[in-house]
């Protein structure tokens, strides 16, 4: 019993195994249906393989999309500390100076702020581009599930 191509699978993805519906096809070759259950088991461990590889794959793809946002939001996070500390100091230092000490503590904040905002508009960007569905492995599996379905009612 031959495995047929995506294209003579009706569009299944390529990432399933596909068997021959003809209930006439292991008839032919005189194939016991011990044989042919075992084609099945066969056929069947290997497309769950194949579905968990899939999925592993696509987890890893959008775990680094996320780790890149959390990255960024990680620097926001440091800009806003920063921002606090120099702050802080400014209004120390800034206390003798001829300067009053509200202007100078201000243009040191907002520069920080400016900082913190963009890195953390970034990070939420990134992170809202990430897919934890697994669009693709949930798209191959109902069309297991329908090869499924088919092959029980055949």
């Amino acid at each position: 019993m031959s495995a047929p191509t995506g294209d003579q699978a009706g569009g299944f993805s390529t990432g399933a195994s596909q068997v021959d519906t003809d209930p006439t096809a292991g008839a032919s070759a005189g194939r016991s249906v011990g044989d042919i259950v075992g084609d099945i088991a066969r056929d069947l461990s290997t497309l769950v393989r194949q579905e968990l590889d899939l999925a592993k794959t696509e987890a890893k793809q959008q775990a680094a999309k996320a780790g890149k946002g959390a990255g960024l939001l990680g620097g926001a996070g440091v800009a806003a500390l920063l921002m606090l500390i120099f702050v802080s100091l400014a209004l120390t230092y800034l206390l003798d100076n001829v300067m009053p000490v509200e202007l100078a503590a201000l243009l040191v904040g907002l520069i920080w702020a400016v900082a913190a905002a963009v890195l953390g508009l970034a990070g939420k960007k990134r992170l809202q581009q990430t897919e934890p569905q697994l669009p693709t492995t949930q798209r191959t599996l109902k069309e297991d599930a329908q090869w499924a379905k088919a092959q029980k009612n055949s």
